[in-house]
């Protein structure tokens, strides 16, 4: 009984969620983020940091780089992942494979 009670109130969780649909995506921040950021690390701010192109080009590659490694995600979904070694080799299988079968159902 309880196993239909955690399901159902997973399925509530998740169609309450702000997230809804959209689980994961990428991060997005730019060089401009990460500058500020760093300005509000360091004491002094702004007027303590360089700005130079040789800065601005680190903080580009930086923001280009985090965005195609680091995702966002919704809460309840990540827990899930965590408490569910099943589910994330299902994900993972899922994206290893991704695109192999529509070639096969659609050749071309």
């Amino acid at each position: 009984m309880t196993d239909i009670l955690n399901e159902a109130y997973g399925v509530v969780q998740c169609k309450e969620c702000p997230w809804y649909k959209s689980c994961v995506m990428p991060m997005r921040f730019t060089a401009e983020d990460l500058r500020r950021q760093l300005e509000s690390q360091i004491p002094g701010g702004s007027s303590a940091m360089p700005n130079d192109a040789g800065l601005q080009n680190l903080l580009s590659s930086m923001a280009t780089s985090a965005q195609n490694s680091l995702l966002e995600g919704c809460p309840i979904f990540v827990e899930r992942l965590r408490n569910s070694q099943e589910l994330a080799a299902a994900i993972k299988k899922l994206m290893q494979n991704f695109g192999k079968q529509d070639v096969l159902d659609n050749p071309k």
